[in-house]
């Protein structure tokens, strides 16, 4: 469904994306973990088309999408909930859910299972974005994304600030989009319970590369959490060190 082949990413002098290549697969749920601050974001602007790539290839549904604007690629069936939620607040919640199907015709329908989803959706529907709660908000992102029929939903730390209760709304949603077999779902996180619970496949990112990969199933055997945790761990260690390297890499006061 969504094939990236040796993508590479920079903002001045910095490589922010080094070389990723991997696959989404349609029915399947592809985990992105990583610390903030290495890249994951970048490469979901990427794949969206709101910045440019350097060099590599990004093909979705068997066509290069690699130059396409961002309106083309959600014309082409992408839904994105962006980390943020980023909804309009002074829309009603039913406005909102119009704007995901602004690509389609204007007497279509909000499809009924966004609200057997999210049945406050269908509550709230007169009620205004920024009145509703962070969760109901997340809510209310991702069924905007679901709208226009995506064939590829690309989620962006879902999870953040949202109270437990309603992150097993989002967890059980989501696994019920992937098991229709109808798309596929691109999910980048940092809360590894979560990720781990609907990943068919995982990806782990630290510092614009993949540093491991593998089926969902084999997270726990893999240590994924061990080493997520070490490098996030290290990096802060590291930190907050009085030093600095200095000669042939000893270490010298700050």
């Amino acid at each position: 469904m969504l094939t990236i082949e040796n993508l590479n990413q920079a903002y001045g002098g910095s490589h922010i994306l080094r070389g990723l290549s991997f696959e989404v697969k349609i029915g399947e749920v592809t985990t992105l973990l990583g610390r903030n601050g290495v890249g994951k974001t970048t490469l979901l602007k990427s794949l969206m088309g709101l910045v440019k790539t350097k060099s590599g290839s990004i093909t979705f549904d068997g066509k290069d999408i690699t130059h396409l604007p961002p309106h083309q690629r959600v014309k082409a069936g992408i839904g994105y909930v962006p980390q943020g939620r980023e909804i309009f607040p002074r829309l009603t919640v039913e406005e909102n859910l119009l704007m995901g199907l602004a690509t389609k015709p204007g007497n279509t329908p909000i499809p009924q299972r966004i609200f057997d989803m999210f049945p406050v959706l269908k509550q709230m529907m007169h009620r205004r974005g920024g009145d509703l709660s962070g969760g109901q908000q997340q809510q209310l992102a991702i069924g905007r994304a679901l709208a226009m029929g995506p064939k590829l939903l690309i989620l962006d730390e879902p999870t953040e600030g949202i109270q437990p209760s309603i992150i097993k709304d989002i967890e059980r949603a989501i696994r019920m989009l992937a098991e229709t077999g109808e798309m596929a779902i691109l999910l980048v996180e940092q809360y590894y319970d979560f990720a781990e619970s609907l990943a068919d496949q995982y990806l782990l990112m630290e510092r614009g590369e993949f540093i491991m990969r593998g089926r969902g199933e084999t997270m726990p055997h893999d240590g994924v959490r061990k080493r997520w945790r070490f490098d996030s761990g290290l990096l802060a260690w590291h930190a907050a060190l009085p030093f600095v390297v200095v000669g042939d890499g000893g270490f010298g006061s700050g």
